[in-house]
């Protein structure tokens, strides 16, 4: 028997034992509003289909990020949860929001996937007559509140010289839309997977343009560069160059390699099934691995290796 037809057999048996035992996943994902929130539901329907009921994922509704990684201290093997992967460097340093709150547990952390990118989308109507960051000045913006496109938003005013230009409409962010439409504001800010769906709500409803960064601008905001395809929103005739926010899956060295291995293998697998219902699903590609900077789990590492994906020594 071949060695590929041996590994195939593996696989399969390993599914069937799987299947059989039925793994109980806990994915600790956003707010139960929020589009990563509905990225997890489709991940536990993917997990179910791909694994034809081996992996049954429970999803999780959570405040944030922060949240995610501190309850790693009292998860077992089961918990798979989400953040930027530069928390794990800042929860293992014990630095900002980590600082005075280390725990061994941090050390354990290990990556799985990536997953769609927190994606700034500066939202303008055509009447505005806003085409760059620089004629925003004047204009009537809405930041909205406490998110991190609000923050966001805002250190990009003051980077780029519009801190006290632009007034800041008072105005929620689920608002956003009817506001733009109506001319309550001039643009508004969001961040949020690509195509998002507000983006598309106002570019289908009231024209809009999303405007691009400079090369020298994102060097300003030290944020990762991401390209929106041309076409992505109703009227984009070409491409919007914006920043982004890595995110991704990870669990700890609790959870065992073939389960790991599995979860790993399945997401990869159905990937662009999910792509075909949730156009964001289509961002993630390979290239989105070099965002993951810490250690990635030893059962996720094999199916990488059998993939042929390359992974630097920080992961390994």
């Amino acid at each position: 028997m071949k060695f590929t037809t041996i590994c195939a057999c593996a696989v399969m048996i390993l599914a069937t034992g799987m299947a059989s035992a039925q793994e109980r996943i806990t994915y600790k994902s956003a707010k139960s509003t929020s589009s990563y929130y509905q990225m997890g539901v489709q991940i536990a329907e993917a997990m179910k289909a791909g694994t034809d009921g081996g992996i049954i994922v429970t999803v999780e509704e959570s405040q944030g990020s922060v949240q995610n990684v501190m309850e790693v201290q009292a998860r077992g093997a089961d918990y798979v949860f989400t953040t930027p992967p530069t928390l794990i460097g800042l929860a293992q340093g014990g630095k900002a929001m980590f600082e005075g709150k280390s725990d061994p547990a941090f050390e354990e952390i290990r990556a799985l996937f990536p997953i769609p990118s927190l994606t700034m989308h500066f939202v303008v109507s055509d009447t505005s007559g806003a085409t760059d960051f620089a004629s925003l000045e004047g204009k009537k913006i809405l930041l909205g509140q406490g998110s991190f496109g609000a923050r966001e938003g805002e250190k990009y005013l003051g980077l780029f010289g519009l801190e006290g230009k632009v007034e800041l409409a008072e105005v929620e962010l689920s608002n956003a839309v009817a506001a733009l439409k109506n001319g309550q504001i001039d643009g508004f800010v969001t961040a949020g997977s690509y195509p998002a769906p507000n983006v598309i709500e106002a570019a289908a409803t009231t024209g809009v343009t999303v405007l691009s960064l400079t090369d020298e601008q994102i060097q300003q905001t030290k944020r990762t560069r991401l390209t929106i395809p041309a076409g992505t929103y109703a009227g984009q005739d070409s491409d919007i160059t914006t920043t982004s926010l890595p995110v991704a899956a990870f669990t700890t060295t609790k959870m065992s390699d073939d389960v790991a291995y599995m979860l790993t293998k399945t997401f990869w697998e159905q990937r662009e099934v999910m792509g075909e219902a949730a156009p964001w699903w289509n961002g993630v590609d390979e290239s989105l691995m070099a965002s993951i900077t810490s250690k990635i789990h030893p059962g996720a590492i094999r199916y990488y290796e059998e993939a042929g994906f390359a992974l630097t020594d920080a992961q390994m």
